[in-house]
């Protein structure tokens, strides 16, 4: 009768501990909150380089291999959801959007500046995708959402305050 007592106690004080450690900061499913719509970026539009001038040259230039081809997404019209997922090593940035149009494909986050470096703790992305050459049915939201994910590393995660996800109407924001 004592030992099932005293064992009924110690499971009862553990379980009642659990509580304080899910609203913690040491449960790794609190570290990003949840995701909030803020306006989107004022950019400058950046000056076009002379397709004339080649970017490299020099003895071996033509055997280097075949460059990679450009992406030439868009961004998606609205951004409708941030999640972040803590995984072991890093975070899976995911994303929906919902595009103007169907028939968006190759869908994928593309860091805002090339060196996908937070700036002032913000690590920015954007939602982008490659629209058809014809014209396709505008259709029902369901119809038009995409999701895209990005792996990102410790590395990568430090220093990081907030993730934010652009696209031409808004940006949502997603706080650690």
């Amino acid at each position: 009768m004592r030992k099932t007592l005293t064992l009924l106690l110690v499971a009862t004080f553990a379980l009642g501990g659990c509580s304080t450690v899910r609203d913690s900061r040491v449960n790794p499913f609190n570290w990003f909150g949840s995701a909030r719509t803020a306006p989107p970026p004022v950019r400058e539009a950046s000056p076009q380089t002379n397709p004339l001038i080649p970017e490299s040259n020099g003895l071996f230039s033509r055997l280097r291999a075949e460059p990679e081809e450009e992406y030439l997404g868009r961004p998606f019209d609205q951004v409708a959801d941030l999640v972040v997922e803590p995984v072991p090593g890093g975070a899976i940035i995911r994303a929906t959007g919902v595009a103007a149009r169907q028939g968006i494909y190759a869908v994928q986050l593309t860091p805002v500046n090339e060196e996908e470096e937070p700036v002032d703790g913000v690590l920015s992305y954007r939602l982008e995708g490659i629209r058809p050459d014809f014209n396709t049915r505008v259709g029902t939201q369901p119809s038009r959402e995409a999701i895209a994910a990005r792996k990102v590393t410790d590395q990568t995660l430090a220093g990081v305050t907030a993730i934010r996800v652009e696209g031409q109407r808004n940006a949502i924001l997603a706080r650690r």
